[in-house]
Formats: structure tokens, C-alpha cells, sequence
């Protein structure tokens, strides 16, 4: 075959060459490197992990660097939200602002802090609770920088704006200014204001504490209690060797999810801690309210008096529980003095409800701050 001179070739070349470009005038139409020409900053950039792709980078890019985003911020002391808590809360279910400066001090919600948001692997604010829908005047607060891990989904720390929130009106006591000023429904914890102004504890006096635990089905659950910062320790410790032993708890949530009515909290037979109310039939302030006591299986554990009121009577709480006030019978979830949960408070420190004389707690433990 005979070959074609090279001129004709070249010939051949340039006049490719000059319909391509033609092509691309007429046509209107930019290269890759005209683009990259023209837009640098697109072209050119590394983008930093999380921020949105520009068109035409690739979302698996996005994808990779948001889950490098959530690895390091689980590492760096971020915790989801329940179990997640972690389990559920496995992580630090807020993260937002901490505790008061005092419970008297008085000063508007900052915009920066959305009473919206839920604690860590928390339960929900219950409907009937006032605060949850309306916006309450709180002392300032600062970030939590000293929420503590005991183990993975155990944690402790002070309150936070979203917890202060759900529990001002309710387990922790508001003023009656405050809650005339706000227009709230009436709260079912309402003091008047000297009575605010010396209250025996305040926000910076408690602790949040998430905690895993068996119910009766065997399965686990994540918990939430708030108590007195002097035992957070102590309860923490507690409650991850009831879990290590799978010992079975049937409901622990604040006792605001009960619109802080402890008859009804015990009747759900939730173990609960802190709640601002004196000793049921009495003036005298509860070891509740200073988050020094807790109820475990209420309802398998009842509260009873001896001999009250003129009749002479032994009176039973909760309602229906009557048939577990007689400790000389065998039934699961009982309280006693060979239980797991009994020795561990008792090796802790705590006193039982279930030693008392004129009458017995048997859901009680308390332990008062030296």
C-alpha cells in the first residue's frame, strides 16, 4: 500500500485541528480547562470535612467525611444522645449549657439556648409539664466542661438549660412572680419568693445522670435520675454494678414525667430520685429534695406507716401494693437484706427505709452529704 506524502498529512492535521476549533466557537461550549481557568477557587480547592460538595463532586466525598466528622467528635468528648443513650447516651446527652448560679438569681433564657432540645438519650419532657412549652427565666449558665463517664451509656453532669427547663415548676420549685410573669398554667410546684430566695438546694447543687439497666423483660433500657452532686459517685456505681449483674428495674425516668407526682410515679413503679416535696403527710422537707434519696421498684417495695391517724390503721403506698407489704412472703423484685441492691447502698453508705421503726420504706435509700 502506498503511503501518503508527508505533506498531505500535515495538511490533513491542520485542518482538523482548525474545524475543532471552529467547533468549539461556534458551539459556545467550555473545556475542563477553561473551566479550571475561570473558576479556580472550585477547580483548585480542598474542601474541609463536612462542608457541602460543589456540583459535581462526588457525594460519597460528603458521606465519608461526615462519618469522619461524627468518629471524631465521639472522640473528642461528644456523646449521642441516648444510649446511644449512648448505648443511649452513650453519650453526653447535652452537651448545652450547665447549671445555675443560683437558685435565686433570675436572669432571661439566652437566645442561644434552645430550651427544645432534649437531653441525651433523655425521655421526653412529659405534656402536662408547664416549662416544657414555655419559656422560664433561669440564672445564667456556662458550658458543661465537667460531665463525667464511668463507663460506656454511665454518665453524670450538671444540669444543663434543656434539663433546668423540663424540671423548673415541677421537681425544682418556681416562684410565684415567675410564674405569674410567664403566664404559665399553674405548675404543680409553686413556692412563694422568700421561700425561693432560701431554698434548701439549687441547680448547681444537683447532677443529670444517664444510666443502662435491665427492665423486666430482660431487655435494656436507658434511665435518666437527677440527684444531690454529693453522691453522683456514689449512685453511678451502683446502678452499673445492678446493670453488670442484670439485675431487673422496671422504669427509671425523672419523676417530671410524672408531672412530679410521686403517688403516680410509684404506682409506674419508676425508680426515681430527686423531687423538691416534704415527707408525705408532714411539712418537713423529703431527703428527695435535696436529691439525697432514691426509690427503687416502688411498687414491689411499698411505703408503710404504722398505727396512723386515729383509727390506728396501717396505711400502704401506692394503691395496690398491699399484698407486697408482708416481707415475710417470696415474690421477684423484692427488697430485702440479701438483695444485690440492698448490699451495694449499704456498702456505699446508704441507710434503708426498710430498718425504720414506726413505719418502713422499703423502696428507700438516702444518704445525707456530711
Amino acid at each position: 500500500m502506498k503511503k501518503l506524502p508527508i505533506k498531505y498529512l500535515v495538511i490533513l492535521a491542520v485542518l482538523i485541528l482548525t474545524c475543532s476549533v471552529l467547533s468549539h466557537k461556534l458551539s459556545g461550549k467550555e473545556t475542563l480547562q477553561d473551566y479550571a481557568e475561570k473558576n479556580p477557587e472550585v477547580a483548585y480547592a480542598t474542601r474541609e470535612p463536612g462542608t457541602p460538595s460543589p456540583s459535581g463532586f462526588s457525594k460519597a466525598d460528603d458521606a465519608s467525611d461526615d462519618a469522619s466528622l461524627n468518629a471524631n467528635a465521639s472522640t473528642s468528648g461528644g456523646s449521642s444522645p441516648d444510649t446511644n443513650a449512648s448505648a443511649q447516651n452513650n453519650a453526653s446527652p447535652d452537651t448545652g449549657a450547665s447549671s445555675d448560679t443560683g437558685a435565686s438569681s433570675a436572669s432571661a433564657l439566652p437566645a442561644d439556648a434552645d430550651p427544645a432540645d432534649s437531653t441525651s438519650g433523655s425521655n421526653s419532657a412529659s405534656a402536662s409539664n408547664p416549662s416544657s412549652q414555655n419559656a422560664v427565666p433561669f440564672p445564667l449558665a456556662e458550658k458543661v466542661t465537667d460531665s463525667i463517664e464511668f463507663e460506656v451509656g454511665f454518665f453524670y453532669q450538671p444540669l444543663t438549660y434543656p434539663v433546668i427547663h423540663r424540671i423548673t415548676g415541677i421537681s425544682y420549685p418556681m416562684s410565684k412572680t415567675d410564674a405569674a410573669l410567664l403566664s404559665l398554667e399553674t405548675p404543680p410546684n409553686i413556692l412563694p419568693d422568700e421561700e425561693i430566695a432560701s431554698l434548701a438546694i439549687s441547680y448547681e447543687d444537683l447532677r443529670y445522670m444517664n444510666i443502662l439497666y435491665y427492665d423486666f423483660n430482660g431487655d435494656v433500657q436507658t434511665g435518666e435520675l437527677i440527684c444531690n452532686k454529693a453522691i453522683a459517685e456514689d449512685l453511678i456505681e451502683i446502678f452499673y454494678e445492678l446493670y453488670e449483674n442484670e439485675y431487673q428495674i422496671e422504669s427509671v425516668r425523672l419523676i417530671d414525667d410524672y408531672n412530679g407526682d410521686d403517688t403516680a410515679s410509684m404506682e409506674a413503679n419508676n425508680t426515681s430520685c430527686f423531687n423538691y416535696r416534704p415527707v408525705e403527710g408532714t411539712s418537713s422537707l423529703s431527703k428527695h429534695a435535696l436529691g439525697c434519696a432514691i426509690d427503687i421498684n416502688p411498687f414491689y417495695n411499698p411505703y408503710v406507716v404504722f398505727n396512723k391517724g386515729k383509727a390506728g390503721e396501717t396505711y400502704i403506698s401506692p394503691a395496690g401494693s398491699e399484698i407486697y407489704a408482708d416481707r415475710s412472703k417470696s415474690f421477684a423484685y423484692k427488697i430485702d437484706e440479701n438483695d444485690l441492691c440492698y448490699k451495694l447502698f449499704k456498702e456505699h453508705g446508704f441507710t434503708w427505709g426498710g430498718n425504720w421503726n414506726s413505719c418502713k420504706d422499703y423502696q428507700h435509700f438516702q444518704k445525707v452529704p456530711q
